[in-house]
């Protein structure tokens, strides 16, 4: 099991502010949100009140918090990190602090996922500070995980591979996309997430749509379904993996189709390796389609990085010529969507690694039939 001291490590705070001073920019202010949690492993609660660790190109980061969410922030992987945590109370105005004790700054990065309303109150305290993404510092070390990170993520593919292979047990004709939902929703649970972030249940007609949510509608016999589920384990890192599933024997237009898209999976994950561009793997993926005639019918890209964040870079689509480096973990989900018909996707999490790709998950990308 991996531990919040491997996630987490103290040198990181380090690194993110040698790469803040190697940007040109002053000052990093991160709140509640990803990157915060990525660089202090303190998940705040995102509040109306100012949370916010400075990590200044040089000189002591510091968090500052409410005087009420500072016991919190105390019992945090946080503080770990040595920081000064300043604690403010309701009558003071937080933004002011923070600019008075960074000085006269240029340039400030904003977390990727800060609320507008404490952008624009930074923006109205540090005036003459150009405000850009925080992420364009974060980004590459966010993207190439750590040996702990990895493993953190083999875990979670372990725990939604159990939940996937509860699946035949719960679809079943005559049962609701709802119901079945509500059970894998209970089983991600159960096999040790601690949050349960999406259910896709698409049946028949429902597949062709990607991110379907979860209907009324009656699952039929002869039926494929497209099974896309995910959660959030207790190191904080993300699950997500996609099987296509049939109840009963499938339509027979269906099931070439499939075979077709199992080979532009294969072929996608084949293609992982170091120094590939993300977007040849994209190619690999959709040449195999489109050689079968059922290009137009894949309408998204690739795959998506993944880590604290179900969805972040890198992305594996055409157009991102990014290197892939050991460490980089992602989606590989080529999907086919035949519109008022049916779908299919088939979606494993791949870490590229010195000799190739490795598949995190493992239960059988063949087409179930039940």
């Amino acid at each position: 099991m991996t531990t919040t001291s491997d996630l987490y490590p103290v040198s990181r705070l380090a690194a993110v502010q040698q790469a803040t001073a190697a940007a040109g920019i002053d000052a990093l202010l991160l709140t509640p949100g990803p990157d915060l949690r990525y660089v202090s492993g303190y998940e705040a609660l995102p509040l109306e009140r100012l949370t916010c660790l400075v990590v200044p190109a040089s000189g002591e980061p510091f968090m500052m918090v409410p005087r009420l969410e500072l016991p919190a922030a105390q019992a945090s992987p946080a503080a770990r990190l040595g920081l000064e945590f300043v604690a403010w109370d309701e009558t003071d105005d937080p933004y002011a602090m923070v600019a008075a004790r960074l000085g006269a700054v240029r340039t400030v990065g904003l977390a990727d996922r800060m609320w507008a309303l404490a952008s624009l109150r930074f923006r109205a305290a540090m005036p003459g500070a150009e405000q850009v993404l925080a992420g364009s510092v974060l980004r590459r070390l966010r993207m190439r995980k750590s040996p702990a990170e990895v493993a953190a993520l083999r875990e979670a593919g372990q725990a939604i591979d159990t939940v996937h292979r509860q699946v035949p047990a719960l679809l079943k004709a005559g049962r609701t996309e709802r119901e079945v939902g509500r059970d894998l929703h209970d089983a991600i649970l159960a096999a040790g997430h601690t949050t349960v972030d999406f259910v896709i249940v698409g049946s028949g007609p429902n597949g062709a749509s990607p991110h379907h949510e979860l209907s009324d509608r009656v699952i039929q016999a002869g039926e494929p379904v497209v099974v896309d589920i995910g959660g959030q384990l207790p190191s904080g890192y993300c699950s997500d993996s996609t099987r296509t599933y049939c109840v009963g024997e499938p339509p027979a237009d269906f099931a070439a189709y499939y075979a077709v898209l199992q080979r532009a999976q294969e072929a996608a994950c084949a293609a992982v390796r170091p120094g590939v561009p993300c977007e040849a793997v994209d190619a690999a993926a959709r040449e195999v389609i489109a050689q079968a005639g059922y290009g137009e019918y894949f309408i998204h890209r690739t795959g998506h990085g993944i880590g604290i964040e179900t969805h972040e870079e890198p992305y594996i689509v055409a157009g991102n010529a990014e290197p892939l480096e050991p460490g980089m973990a992602f989606s590989v989900e080529p999907g086919i969507y035949l519109p008022g018909r049916h779908g299919a996707r088939i979606e494993d999490i791949v870490v590229c690694t010195e000799g190739g790709g490795e598949r995190l998950n493992a239960v059988p990308r063949e087409l179930i039939i039940i």
